[in-house]
């Protein structure tokens, strides 16, 4: 018997974990067995591996040959597992030196005339692999730019089978073709980063100084928004400038992001590294899963939220979503992470985002209220659609008015651009950086709330206000830690070392205003 071993990762959501594959020759009936709890693509690797190397001009061992996947207990999916099964088999049968694939991990899917085809979820396999001790890596030639991206590996790139066995030989490398580039984007609306133009500002908003400034706050703690008014007053502008206000991403936030992207399939060809804040903005129509994550079977995809992960999502018209999938954010909202489960397993998708709804007052959707058509009842009934739970976890919340005609035309010379406020912004998150130093958390919107009232109390002065509306029930125990969190950003805007009376009391203003 001749035996061989490569590796190889399963992904599972963003988690990945190595899997030996072993080859074995053996006496008895030709052909290949796979064995390991393989789902149907990676079942149909045989046929794939054959055909890639019968045409890159190799022997097929016309004997018994055993391909385990270990371990075996757990369920394997996909066509990333060609590469690492093609080379473990032509190393049992001596065809590849077993000292030079001893220690890889080969990930890739192979055409049929031999070819290294990009796949998605490079980045997170290497990751993985990375964590679990490897150091060397095989890909395609076209994902080789997303898997240097992790510190400490090396990466070994090929863009056919042939290729790569002249470099595991020591041969001089042959004359290949243009291999195929990466793959596409989806093109599924929901699962699409939006493409904010580079030339919004928020000097282009007019008027509207309270919500500029709720959008500071917002950009400097990572905190909800919610925008109620009629059409036109600016609530779509005031969204699309939040990303003009934040930091580009942590180099550790931008691989965690970038990893999501990659099992989605949603990075642009060019562009390895997101290093900049995401902004998705699904439509109304989007289904539960889309918005979450999920999938048939055993191919679970990340949602909107995981896709907008350390950035911005918006909905607009938030009340025209389908019943139950403004809903289903309630978990990832105050968890920052999506757990998909299924009869296989469960999937695990960070999903720590800024959330940003924009509703009207009613169906019709008048711009002036005096031309508003709808009932009372009516407009209780739309209001009705966004919950109180969902709600409560809304850290600001306004009410905005049309643009006064003073404010339309003589505003231009008042209104601070972009540049202005997020120097404001990274100079706060510096602050609330340096006071949580040592804990795991990076914004005031992700201090849990029994570490918030225990080491991040206001002075008791400061939370009279909060303790009077506590009393009267107008302020629920996690209102209570919305608001502890967004004054203390507001007092990291204001250069304080605690939040005082003012502070708290315009958080609390900004919790408890706006509301449908």
């Amino acid at each position: 018997m001749t035996l061989a071993k490569t590796r190889s990762v399963s992904l599972v959501g963003v988690d990945g974990f190595v899997v030996d594959v072993e080859a074995a020759i053996t006496s008895g009936v030709p052909g290949l067995h796979l064995v390991g709890l393989p789902d149907t693509a990676l079942s149909e690797a045989r046929d794939r591996v054959r055909a890639a190397i019968f045409n890159s001009g190799e022997d097929w061992p016309n004997r018994h040959v055993t391909v385990s996947l270990f371990p075996a207990s757990m369920p394997k999916k996909g066509s990333t597992f060609d590469l690492s099964i093609a080379i473990a088999l032509l190393g049992a049968a001596e065809a590849v030196p077993a000292r030079a694939c001893a220690g890889l991990v080969l990930i890739g899917e192979l055409g049929l005339d031999g070819r290294l085809r990009p796949i998605q979820g490079v980045l997170p396999a290497v990751l993985a692999a990375a964590n679990q001790g490897c150091d060397t890596v095989v890909v395609p030639r076209a994902n080789a730019a997303e898997a240097e991206l992790v510190p400490g590996m090396k990466v070994v790139s090929a863009s056919t089978l042939r290729g790569l066995l002249c470099l595991l030989r020591d041969e001089p490398p042959p004359i290949e073709e243009d291999e195929d580039g990466p793959p596409p984007p989806t093109d599924s609306p929901a699962l699409r980063q939006q493409d904010i133009p580079p030339d919004l500002d928020l000097n282009d908003v007019r008027g509207q100084a309270e919500a500029r400034r709720a959008l500071e706050i917002s950009a400097a703690g990572g905190h909800h928004l919610f925008f109620a008014g009629p059409p036109g007053c600016g609530k779509t502008m005031l969204a699309e400038r939040l990303p003009t206000l934040m930091p580009p991403l942590e180099p550790d936030i931008a691989l965690e992001v970038t990893a999501i992207h990659s099992v989605a399939g949603t990075l642009r060809p060019g562009q390895p590294l997101i290093t900049q804040p995401p902004f998705y903005a699904p439509h109304h129509t989007a289904s539960r899963a889309s918005m979450v994550g999920g999938g048939s079977g055993r191919v679970l995809q990340p949602g909107a939220v995981s896709l907008a992960h350390r950035g911005i999502l918006f909905l607009d018209e938030a009340p025209e979503f389908i019943a139950g999938t403004l809903d289903a954010l309630r978990q990832p909202l105050e968890e920052g992470e999506v757990r998909i489960s299924r009869i296989e397993g469960m999937a695990r998708f960070p999903a720590r985002f800024t959330l940003v709804l924009a509703a009207n007052p009613c169906p019709c959707a008048a711009a002036k209220q005096i031309d508003c058509s709808c009932a009372p009842g009516v407009r209780r009934k739309y209001a009705s659609r966004l919950s109180g739970p969902l709600l409560d976890r809304i850290d600001l919340k306004l009410e905005l008015a049309p643009a006064t005609r003073a404010e339309l035309r003589y505003d231009l010379e008042f209104a601070e651009s972009s540049k202005v406020v997020a120097e404001r912004v990274q100079l706060a998150r510096e602050r609330t950086l340096s006071r949580l130093a040592g804990t795991p958390w990076r914004s005031n919107s992700e201090i849990p709330g029994p570490e918030l009232r225990r080491r991040f109390t206001p002075p008791a002065d400061a939370m009279q206000g909060a303790d009077e509306a506590l009393q009267r029930g107008t302020l629920s125990a996690r209102g209570l830690d919305r608001i502890l969190r967004v004054a203390w950003t507001i007092a990291d805007l204001a250069g304080n070392d605690e939040p005082g009376p003012d502070d708290v009391g315009g958080a609390l203003t900004l919790w408890s205003a706006g509301r449908p």
